[in-house]
């Protein structure tokens, strides 16, 4: 194990691992419904970002999620634009049928999940005004990471986003001892901090992206990839 100076790619997920415990798995993406309101920052990156161009679109927006796990950052979406008077279709895509299974519970009128990667998003000729991912990119390996987002640039005619957590000192302790008392019978404590190991501080971050894409902290411990999608350009 490395210390927090550099990115731990060699850990990985105990949710990751397709032979875990189901119920556990089951447990840990209900239980992210409220960890991602209390530290994912998706709250303001609405209300700076998303918002604003709903309001300029001044239509229907088809907005995507893309490796939505088990779709708790779409439906607060999807939540807030709503109470704002926007009209949402919106899709979450994970290749992870565990994580769709768990998603479809969330599922309602204009909010759908499929078992699709962005592949073959793709290849069916789908586009959406706006493109969004939580806690990926740190998952992903350096081809892997230029494929998920060059496929996301694809994917939107509008913004693209990608949030995910800023690695530091401050934030493994933090959330050490925050999860405690949210963690049991889930992977919350254990993924979390292996996930903090293996994510990227901002420039990090920027230089692994390079153009178009430009790197904000929207919040403490929080980075977010922004850039404008390539669909439907000539």
């Amino acid at each position: 194990m490395t210390g927090l100076a550099q990115r731990d790619t060699a850990l990985t997920e105990l949710m990751d691992d397709p032979d875990c415990d189901p119920r556990t798995l089951a447990a840990t993406y209900r239980r992210f419904d409220l960890v991602n309101r209390l530290v994912s920052a998706w709250g303001h990156v609405y209300r700076s970002r998303v918002r604003p161009e709903l309001r300029a679109l001044g239509r229907p927006a088809r907005v995507l999620d893309l490796g939505c796990g088990g779709g708790d950052v779409l439906v607060r979406l999807a939540d807030l634009a709503a109470r704002d008077g926007f009209e949402l279709d919106c899709v979450g895509a994970d290749p992870d049928p565990r994580a769709i299974a768990a998603a479809r519970e969330r599922a309602r009128p204009g909010v759908r999940f499929v078992a699709q990667d962005s592949r073959a998003l793709i290849a069916a000729g789908d586009s959406f005004d706006i493109v969004v991912s939580n806690h990926v990119l740190h998952h992903l390996d350096a081809a892997a990471l230029r494929g998920f987002t060059s496929d996301s640039l694809a994917l939107s005619t509008g913004s693209v986003l990608h949030a995910d957590i800023a690695r530091g000192r401050l934030a493994f302790g933090l959330y050490a001892v925050g999860i405690s008392p949210l963690s049991a019978g889930t992977f919350l404590r254990v993924d979390g901090l292996r996930s903090i190991r293996r994510s990227y501080r901002a420039p990090e971050l920027a230089a692994a992206l390079g153009s178009p894409w430009r790197v904000e902290t929207p919040a403490p411990f929080r980075v977010l990839a922004v850039a404008r999608g390539e669909a439907g350009r000539a």
